[in-house]
């Protein structure tokens, strides 16, 4: 009786101790968040004291060996070149997601999602490659002014680049739709076109705003693609073939050697970055927080047998047609995104044949691992580096994720509007730019505790990177987990820890082994937050406390020598095969570890 008293005493004192690891887990990302706002207000006050924070943001000119400080022509840029992307990859994302989700047979279905998966995982340091070498010659040869960098290459490259996220979104929301509404529109006489276009898709609105706006989100935070081919210019661009230069272009530019009221005004500018991705986080939770509302089968109904048909197709359908043309109107809808689907996939697979065809041959022993010195420049060091961050990071940020996703699961019913704070903090961390990511790093683990540029110091930033995927990526895992599972080991006598580590975390492997995948192209595939944290060296690393280039990062370094064009393709080469490797891998282990409850 006794020890049966002191074994319940000890199973209490675990379940307490462990429940307040995984809290204290769970509101890392919200310490982040919060030291990010306020370091990087923190080192922008200089300039704001000396400029003031309106006249930094409406000033025409940036001229900082004069002390000019005006970023306006970058706020124009950014704004600029996002919306133009977001037009371009939100209309081929859209078209697309319907089509994969509501046209396509199944086994086509499988092979689409696999490459607009792919197309997610490519670095965007290929993507701004490929923008350099092919599409800004491309655009020179049809530019009234001779000149292929500008709004108009980098709107495109930025478009290919958010069209995945758009897509995948968006076909989540238009599968999300109850079925019966489908059917509803259906049997009141719609064809199958009809019934997508003036249905599902007007059911799924909410959701596929959200998709543009976290495509926003992307286009804006990006840095390493677009400064390879907008021309870098700090000028209001005048037309789609002018040079210009965004927020994070100016940033990644300068901040190198930026010292004083200069470096202080970089600084800033991440911050006004900052404002505008927190401006989008609230039009996000404003729409999630207006749940899509489904009540469309009394409009069907009014749609087909309502005398004023004439208002009805106004409010339902397409406005001031007749009735007689809306199958037509459906059915031309339905061909443009199947010309979607097919333009997307032949880009990618145009983009992704023309890097290993250009590459793959100068892929050799010496540049894999030959010795990179002031005479030549080889990967060793960078697989090495990135070998060191990828175990740093993860052994770092998988416990933390992992831990913290559990709490949100597990403990979700006792602190729901902490749970939903977190979940907001949480979503917050995942969609701040790579750059801020990097300036963040390099105040504290560079500035602060002194790190210096070093594997050590890209690794922590790494960690707040990819914190965000993992938390959330092994979160749905754990949800869809039935409770019974859970609610039959507390009935057999077990605590709720032993729980959680003998039932739900190995019900959960697939899900956690998915975010590691995951995390992993994110790392080797990271660049612009490296630069100014671990640094962008050429020669191998003898610690963690020495600086080291990644393989993007190398990349970068190749590309910007203009020496290495060959050495370039062979890194994106790698840096492809590796992202192949990766989504066949995930595809492998999803249906290997996936469990039917």
């Amino acid at each position: 009786m006794k020890e049966n008293s002191n074994k319940h005493l000890f199973n209490a004192i675990v379940d307490n101790v462990m429940k307040y690891i995984f809290f204290i887990c769970s509101i890392f990302a919200v310490i982040v968040v919060f030291s990010i706002c306020i370091f990087i207000f923190i080192y922008s006050l200089p300039l704001f004291k000396e400029s003031g924070f309106f006249k930094f943001i409406f000033g025409m000119d940036w001229q900082p060996s004069f002390n000019k400080f005006g970023i306006f022509p970058m706020i124009v840029g950014s704004l600029y070149v996002t919306i133009l992307s977001t037009l371009i990859g939100g209309g081929f994302g859209l078209f697309t997601a319907i089509y994969i989700s509501m046209f396509c047979p199944k086994k086509l279905k499988i092979v689409l999602s696999q490459i607009i998966d792919l197309l997610a995982g490519i670095p965007s340091i290929v993507y701004g490659f490929f923008g350099m070498i092919v599409l800004v010659p491309f655009l020179k040869n049809i530019s009234p002014n001779g000149v292929g960098e500008g709004v108009l290459a980098s709107s495109i490259i930025l478009g290919i680049m958010i069209l995945p996220t758009i897509t995948s979104i968006s076909r989540y929301n238009l599968e999300a739709v109850y079925k019966y509404y489908y059917d509803g529109a259906v049997a009141l006489g719609s064809t199958h076109s009809q019934a997508i276009f003036g249905v599902i898709v007007k059911a799924a609105k909410s959701g596929i705003f959200s998709a543009m706006v976290l495509g926003m989100g992307r286009a804006i935070g990006e840095t390493m693609a677009v400064m390879m081919i907008a021309g870098n210019a700090p000028f209001i661009p005048k037309d789609l073939f002018s040079y210009f230069r965004t927020m994070t272009i100016n940033i990644a530019l300068e901040m190198g050697y930026a010292t004083g009221i200069h470096r202080s005004s970089l600084i800033a500018t991440a911050f006004v970055l900052l404002l505008f991705i927190l401006l989008l986080n609230i039009i996000l939770y404003l729409i999630k927080g207006n749940h899509i509302n489904f009540d469309f089968i009394a409009s069907i109904k009014d749609l087909f047998f309502i005398k004023n048909i004439k208002k009805n197709i106004n409010e339902f359908s397409f406005k001031n047609i007749k009735m007689k043309n809306v199958s037509i109107k459906s059915d031309i809808l339905k061909y443009i995104s199947i010309f979607a689907t097919i333009i997307s996939t032949l880009f990618l697979l145009f983009i992704v044949l023309f890097i290993l065809i250009r590459g793959v041959p100068y892929i050799n022993f010496n540049l894999l691992f030959g010795e990179s010195n002031n005479s030549q420049m080889t990967l060793f060091p960078a697989i090495v580096s990135t070998a060191m961050m990828l175990f740093m990071s993860l052994i770092i940020a998988v416990p933390i994720g992992v831990f913290s996703a559990i709490y949100l699961t597990e403990y979700s019913k006792a602190n729901g509007k902490l749970i939903y704070a977190i979940r907001i903090f949480t979503d917050s961390l995942s969609g701040i730019p790579s750059i801020v990511f990097g300036l963040f790093g390099m105040l504290i683990f560079l500035d602060l505790f002194g790190l210096g540029r070093s594997v050590l110091a890209g690794s922590l930033t790494l960690v707040l990177i990819i914190l965000p995927s993992i938390i959330r990526q092994t979160e749905e895992t754990l949800i869809s987990i039935p409770a019974s599972l859970r609610e039959g080991s507390l009935a057999l006598g077990a605590s709720k820890v032993r729980t959680i580590f003998k039932i739900v975390l190995p019900c959960g492997f697939s899900g956690i082994i998915t975010a590691i995948i995951l995390s992993i192209g994110r790392i080797v595939g990271e660049s612009a937050a490296l630069i100014y944290t671990s640094g962008a060296v050429r020669y191998m690393p003898a610690g963690y406390l020495n600086a080291g280039s990644s393989f993007a990062v190398m990349m970068w370094m190749f590309s910007s020598e203009g020496l290495y064009i060959n050495q370039t393709f062979a890194t994106a080469s790698i840096l492809l095969m590796i992202v192949i490797f990766l989504n066949a891998l995930l595809f492998v282990l999803n249906n290997k570890l996936k469990k039917d409850y």
